[in-house]
This record gives structure tokens, C-alpha cells and sequence, in this order.
């Protein structure tokens, strides 16, 4: 996935522009980015601080981690259940 050239930060101070009664096109102008990407920031980040996209961001990633130690279990028991039913 391609990383974003705005840092979150950015993206909310962008986006409170927004609400405060500046035009999108000015925005996307002023800033350089499309409207499309404007809004699918809306959709993503509307309402959250920048304290709260970090700690987005560290859930996420934790999620992340928990779900790649899940999938390790998960597949080393299916390896153990095969060696034992291989015994009998």
C-alpha cells in the first residue's frame, strides 16, 4: 500500500480547514491533493484528534500482530494433530 505524503497530523488540520467553511477546491488547491482523496480522508478521519490517530494506529497494529500470532498457532496445531494422528 502506498504510503501517504501527508502525515496524519496534516490530514486532520486539513480537514478542520474544511469544516471551518473552506471551499474543498480551494483546499485541494491550496494543498495539492484531489477531492477525491479529501474525502476519503472525511470518511477515515472525521472527528478524531490527533491523540486519537495514534492510538488508531497502535491498535491497528497490535491487531495486526495478534492476528499473524493467531495464524502461527493455528497452523502449527494443524501441524501437531497430523503428527499424532500419523502415530496411531
Amino acid at each position: 500500500m502506498r504510503k501517504s505524503r501527508y502525515t496524519e497530523s496534516q490530514i486532520v488540520s486539513i480537514l478542520k480547514e474544511g469544516e471551518s467553511g473552506v471551499a474543498v477546491a480551494d483546499l485541494c488547491r491550496q494543498h495539492g491533493m484531489s477531492s477525491a482523496a479529501y474525502y476519503q480522508w472525511k470518511n477515515k478521519y472525521s472527528g478524531l484528534g490527533v491523540s486519537e490517530l495514534q492510538r488508531l494506529r497502535e491498535l491497528e497494529a497490535e491487531n495486526a500482530r495478534l492476528k499473524k500470532m493467531y495464524a502461527d498457532l493455528a497452523l502449527e496445531n494443524v501441524a501437531i494433530k497430523e503428527v499424532l494422528s500419523r502415530k496411531c
